[in-house]
């Protein structure tokens, strides 16, 4: 029964900022690689930034140097703190627990999505 829960989503100007959350139950959170994919209408669903159990990060060109992800293995949570957000930022935000299958990461399991809009 592994369970991921985000909270943190919603509206903002172009130039804010917003701290998405996800809490996970259900599976042991300190060994488990994370991370956080967008989709946004019309496009595939894209990985934003992704961070192994080790701490080891790693960021998509377009969001590098603006988002930061973390995780807080005493509280179970993964975030993504979000800064000098842009219009094209907006998206359904996706936390993932992820696993390596020959070789590759692979998503184990998704959240429920929240919806970030930045406006012009």
């Amino acid at each position: 029964q592994v369970q991921l829960v985000e909270s943190g989503g919603g509206l903002v100007q172009a130039g804010g900022s917003l701290r998405l959350s996800c809490a996970v139950s259900g599976s042991i959170f300190s060994i488990n690689a994370m991370a956080w994919y967008r989709q946004a209408p019309g496009k595939q669903r894209e990985l934003v930034a992704a961070i192994t159990s080790g701490g080891n990060t790693d960021y998509a060109d377009s969001v590098k140097g603006r988002f930061t992800i973390s995780r807080d293995n005493a509280k179970n949570t993964m975030y993504l703190q979000m800064n000098s957000l842009k219009p094209e930022d907006t998206a359904v935000y996706y936390c993932a627990e992820r696993r390596i299958r020959v070789g590759v990461y692979e998503v184990a399991y998704w959240g429920q999505g929240t919806q970030v809009t930045v406006s012009s």
